[in-house]
């Protein structure tokens, strides 16, 4: 839906960030980008575009009136104890025939959430519910919940005491999510509390980021690196050693009990076999101990692995590889630059078999550009006759960056309803398999409004994926691009420092970026006793 003139009465960074959510959820296109609202044409600019058939609106007005009203309120986080938000939405336009019509609706804010929280909330709900009342728009799977972790909010309404069935109906209630999906995640957040449960302010995790890869997949966003030469990669190591042993120093001397390790990236297994040996070697020397119950090694792609790699997994005492092949579609593969066959990934993930490697995971994704639902059919049949331990569903997201998102119109993508079917059937086989869902979370620009969600048999779940997505740890990253997240349990916060996602930064300033995060450390936890 075309729209030729837009208002919005807020020019509130948030209040701007959540009507653009809803707006680009049904697809309804502004006329500038919507990262730059709010807007409202000049009169010169309007004089400009005088024809009105290119568009389905000529004027979308939307304004939100919000007042306090007296009410219990248990959030201790709120900034108006003792008042509940009430949101009235008002949305005015102008059809492209030159009638007007108008609407509205008010909501009421729960006492259990924040006053600013609440009022962002139902400005998106009663939006939501408009736009699909008054143009017909289908029903979004996940309704209003755009943020990546919608599972923290399940926990949030566990921990105030609701059962089940009430969660199951709150998030159909207040975020309009479909029942399918509010089960999925209710359901997913249960089965997570046992795993929560495992920790406290002096249990933490380890992140390991390793840069490089071989090639850049068409898809990619992420601050990965060509493999440099053998130069680059010294560089770079005399970087990470010095981020690395700062880690341990602040481990030994705050007596944290590390309770995963994972090694990511980029690839860490496209370093070459000498210097991933004295990586891994170093992460296991330096961070595991007789608390750590999970060490994970992203191995990606097979092209990248090798005997000796294996070898010093072995040595290590890796519990847990991730052999990453995206699809089994030969020629898919190749379009997304891919320089490995569908046959080297079962060999691969036979080799990690052999070698006794405890639990494999393996990620895939739907929605890749020139794949049917008959192509991921075939890829998960041959992904389930492996039987991983562990299989991640991603939806493809086109991110800014990617070659992809750069050259869109050069490939063909699945369209939204052809997407939710691929994902559909790919859950089936996982779900006929005896793999449950753990761990889920979402990202911007998905295809198919869909998710990413990791599966596993029971007994396998990844205690660090659970972990990083709920955000109830303290996780202290090393290496490029890797980021450390603090949790200050006083005032039940995230806190995070990053490291420089250029790879010439991050080399050029490590110093820097080990002062922030131990003066982090410093903010939230105190001196060190040693």
């Amino acid at each position: 839906m075309r729209i030729k003139d837009f208002f919005l009465n807020s020019q509130h960074q948030v209040v701007c960030k959540v009507v653009r959510e809803v707006l680009n959820l049904f697809k309804m296109e502004l006329p500038v980008p919507v990262e730059k609202l709010p807007y409202r044409k000049s009169p010169e600019k309007q004089a400009e575009l005088i024809n009105n058939d290119a568009y389905d609106l000529l004027e979308l007005k939307i304004e939100n009136f919000t007042e306090g009203v007296p009410g219990e309120t248990s959030s201790p986080m709120t900034e108006r104890p003792g008042e509940l938000p009430v949101v009235r939405t008002v949305v005015h336009y102008t059809a492209a025939d030159g009638s007007r019509r108008s609407m509205e609706r008010t909501g009421t804010g729960r006492g259990s959430e924040r006053f600013e929280a609440g009022k962002h909330r139902l400005i998106k709900l009663n939006l939501y519910h408009l736009l699909r009342q008054e143009f017909g728009f289908p029903e979004a799977p996940w309704g209003i919940l755009h943020g990546v972790r919608p599972t923290k909010i399940v926990h949030r309404l566990l921990n105030d005491g609701l059962s089940r069935d009430q969660v199951v109906a709150r998030l159909k209630e207040d975020y309009a999510a479909s029942d399918e999906k509010s089960v999925t995640i209710t359901d997913m957040a249960i089965r997570q509390r046992p795993f929560l449960a495992r920790t406290d302010k002096k249990t933490i995790s380890i992140y390991v980021g390793i840069p490089f890869c071989l090639t850049r997949c068409l898809y990619c966003s992420f601050p990965a690196n060509i493999l440099p030469g053998q130069k680059g990669i010294e560089r770079f190591m005399v970087a990470f050693r010095k981020d690395l042993l700062a880690v341990r120093e602040l481990v030994q001397g705050y007596g944290f009990k590390v309770q995963s390790v994972y090694v990511g990236g980029g690839t860490p297994t496209s370093l070459p076999d000498d210097y991933f040996a004295e990586m891994l070697h170093l992460v296991r020397d330096s961070f595991c101990c007789e608390h750590t119950v999970e060490f994970t090694v992203e191995a990606g792609r097979p092209d990248s692995m090798s005997g000796a790699k294996l070898a010093v997994m072995q040595e290590c005492g890796v519990t847990r590889v991730s052999c990453n092949p995206q699809t089994m579609q030969q020629r898919t593969l190749k379009r997304i630059g891919r320089n490995h066959t569908v046959e080297a990934v079962s060999e691969m993930f036979h080799n990690l078999r052999r070698a006794g490697i405890p639990e494999i995971n393996m990620d895939l994704i739907i929605g890749l550009p020139g794949e049917k639902v008959e192509d991921v059919r075939s890829t998960m049949e041959q992904i389930i006759a492996l039987a991983p331990d562990d299989i991640t569903l991603h939806s493809l997201a086109l991110k800014r960056g990617s070659r992809l998102k750069m050259n869109l119109a050069d490939y063909e993508l699945p369209d939204d309803d052809t997407c939710r079917e691929m994902f559909a059937v790919a859950m089936d086989y996982v779900t006929r398999a005896g793999l449950k869902p753990y761990y889920l979370y979402r990202q911007g620009y998905m295809s198919g409004q869909m998710e990413n969600v990791g599966c596993s048999r029971e007994g396998a779940e990844s205690m660090y994926n659970i972990q990083i997505m709920e955000e109830q740890q303290t996780i202290l990253g090393i290496g490029g691009a890797a980021t450390s997240k603090v949790v200050d349990f006083r005032e039940n916060r995230l806190k995070s420092v990053f490291n420089a996602k250029d790879l010439a930064t991050y080399e050029r300033d490590i110093d820097i970026y080990i002062e922030k995060r131990r003066a982090l450390l410093e903010e939230i936890y105190g001196r060190p006793q040693t």
